[in-house]
């Protein structure tokens, strides 16, 4: 990638409980276009996991990958604050800041359910949405293997060591070339005094998970899943949603009932990928980008 694909990191103030944090993130296109996307990973990922799509997108429109709280180079919070709702406040602020004519939403795992959060707001900014591999109801199986595979917090003596941890708990990406499963690694790993590499991420993320072992957790989930329901009911932008032909988090039902209800989303299926689609090979990012287009960029 030349220098002059790189994007811009920024930083902006935003709200929680008791004070302001700030929340990075990475900035791609004109500085002043007018519209705008926003890309927001999933639970233990950040910002330039988009740098491919980003980079495609680019020369039409502004796009916007942030650090979500926690994360990459966003500060860190109190766990009990890491929740959809302090995100997507987190979003709000962000968005403001950004002035956009128009928003498109691309959001994988973590980063859809916020999306759907902002786009069953009344006057919701969101004027196309895009889903990956996620939905209102996310299947249990695949939220014990997440946590599982979050369960730990390693040091890594090499690049490449870590790469080969992150495959091990990351192998529904699909496959991936060594070159472009290193890209993607690289910004996952923050080198320590010592030159060793840790992961990015604050390990209290990780609180959300503890209800899974609670007594009263299937109900837990329920209420949740109601709620998000409801959310997306509640979206009026054009939606597309992707789902991994092998996804252990968005069953075909789940994104079938998406097509019927609600904004009656538009659905994809990935073949030979699980949870969740990288958006990396011109394949995925194509129908991504023509989707956005068409609902942004001239509109």
């Amino acid at each position: 990638m030349t220098e002059a694909r790189q994007p811009r990191l920024e930083f902006v103030s935003c709200l929680h409980p008791g004070g302001l944090h700030r929340m990075a993130y990475w900035e791609w296109g004109e500085p002043e276009h007018p519209d705008v996307v926003v890309c927001v990973h999933g639970l233990s990922r950040q910002g330039r996991d988009f740098d491919r799509l980003a980079a495609a997108l680019s020369g039409r429109m502004r796009v916007v990958c942030p650090d979500v709280a926690g994360r990459g180079r966003s500060q860190w919070l109190a766990p009990q604050l890491y929740q959809v709702a302090q995100y997507a406040s987190d979003m709000v602020t962000l968005l403001a800041r950004l002035r956009a004519r128009r928003v498109g939403w691309v959001g994988t795992s973590m980063g859809g359910l916020i999306g759907i959060a902002l786009g069953g707001l009344q006057d919701s900014p969101l004027q196309a949405l895009v889903l990956n591999d996620i939905g209102p109801s996310i299947a249990e199986q695949g939220l014990r293997r997440i946590a599982g595979g979050l369960a730990r917090r390693m040091r890594f003596a090499s690049l490449d060591e870590a790469a080969d941890y992150l495959w091990s708990v990351s192998e529904g990406f699909g496959p991936h070339s060594r070159a472009d499963w290193l890209e993607l690694c690289r910004p996952m790993l923050v080198q320590q005094p010592d030159g060793s590499l840790l992961l990015h991420y604050d390990p209290g993320i990780l609180q959300s998970f503890a209800q899974l072992g609670a007594p009263d957790a299937a109900a837990q989930l329920a209420a949740g899943e109601q709620a998000m329901w409801a959310l997306y009911d509640a979206v009026k932008a054009p939606t597309l949603v992707l789902r991994g032909e092998h996804s252990d988090i968005l069953s075909s039902g789940t994104a079938q009932a998406m097509c019927a209800r609600g904004p009656q989303a538009r659905s994809l299926e990935i073949p030979g990928v699980g949870h969740a689609p990288t958006l990396m090979s011109p394949e995925q990012i194509e129908p991504v980008q023509r989707f956005l287009l068409d609902h942004l960029a001239g509109a």
